[in-house]
């Protein structure tokens, strides 16, 4: 990497990616925390996006007022193709240079990890949050929004299953997550689900669904949840095979972007908070290209080179004990 800037005066928050319950939290902590400890905080509004586009102000104590209970991000987020090139990186560094920001701490996932890195990379120092619903960032036990989402997620499938027990129906239920199954896992031991269909886990429809359902039929049952993660598979197609091979009625629903909004819960706040105060320690104690990281109980921060090699899957043991808890080991 290049070298780095000596002194930090002037910090960049941006959000990027999709957007998170409690970014707005973690935003409002960096400038809280960052007017603490002596430095100009700049907003950066639609992500790296608006970086290159100057798409920058000032903010302060009474910028972030009455930001900590909302959903979304008021910085905004946007995709950006132009920065997804060397010019477009460069392009971005030039315009943080008119601001006279000397560091940049960006919150949501991977791909936010990945174009921080290229500015580091690049002599812009970065200081990375985790804030995504997939809880799927490998450097970090947990990311922002999750429990939000966890949350939300479990809310409408309670009701789902209200309508489900009334018409002795089979309700599938596609959650988010990505490429990863954390979300529909513990939304499934959450709600009680009979299956729950992960990318972690190999599928065998007749013998995963299609038997479990039936013997849950055959020894009383009269309504089925299935909890389908969106990186596994489609709810509408599994509903038309489970209908289709079982002869039970069944009906999809496809929660999507309902599981990103809403205010955030206790946790959601509570870290992102937290995460973006030990952000600004590491700018102010000079630990640049940084990624906040919550591991075994603790937050604490990491190399951003380091970090983004990481990998994490779902534990074999999280996995069997949501299947003692399910219609398959106990019908």
């Amino acid at each position: 990497m290049k070298q780095q800037h000596q002194t930090i005066r002037n910090i960049g928050v941006l959000t990027s990616g999709g957007d998170a319950p409690g970014m707005n939290a973690a935003i409002r902590a960096v400038v809280r925390g960052g007017i603490h400890d002596g430095f100009h905080v700049y907003g950066i509004r639609r992500g790296f996006h608006g970086l290159w586009r100057g798409d920058i102000d000032d903010l302060n104590g009474q910028s972030v007022s009455e930001r900590l209970q909302r959903g979304g991000t008021f910085l905004m987020t946007a995709r950006s193709a132009t920065f997804n090139s060397p010019e477009g990186v460069q392009k971005a560094i030039e315009m943080a240079k008119v601001f006279n920001i000397d560091a940049i701490v960006t919150i949501g996932g991977d791909g936010t990890f990945r174009g921080a890195r290229d500015l580091a990379r690049q002599g812009m120092p970065v200081i990375g949050i985790p804030a995504t619903i997939d809880n799927d960032i490998a450097c970090s036990d947990y990311t922002i929004g999750y429990d939000t989402a966890l949350n939300t997620a479990m809310e409408a499938i309670d009701k789902l299953r209200d309508t489900a027990m009334s018409h002795e129906r089979c309700s599938v239920i596609e959650v988010m997550g990505r490429k990863a199954g954390y979300l529909a896992l513990n939304v499934g031991i959450a709600c009680g689900a009979e299956v729950i269909v992960i990318p972690e886990v190999e599928l065998n429809f007749e013998r995963d669904v299609i038997k479990v359902i039936l013997q849950g039929r055959n020894s009383g049952k009269h309504h089925y949840i299935v909890i389908v993660a969106e990186g596994a598979g489609s709810a509408s197609e599994m509903a038309q095979k489970i209908e289709s091979v079982a002869g039970i009625e069944a009906r999809a629903t496809i929660l999507g972007h309902l599981q990103r909004g809403g205010s955030p819960t206790n946790r959601d706040r509570t870290m992102a908070s937290m995460m973006a105060l030990q952000a600004i320690e590491c700018l102010r104690e000079g630990r640049l290209n940084r990624i906040i990281a919550y591991k075994n109980g603790s937050i604490l921060d990491l190399d951003i080179e380091e970090a983004l090699k990481a990998e994490k899957t779902i534990d074999a043991a999280e996995i069997a004990r949501a299947g003692i808890l399910s219609a398959r080991r106990n019908f």
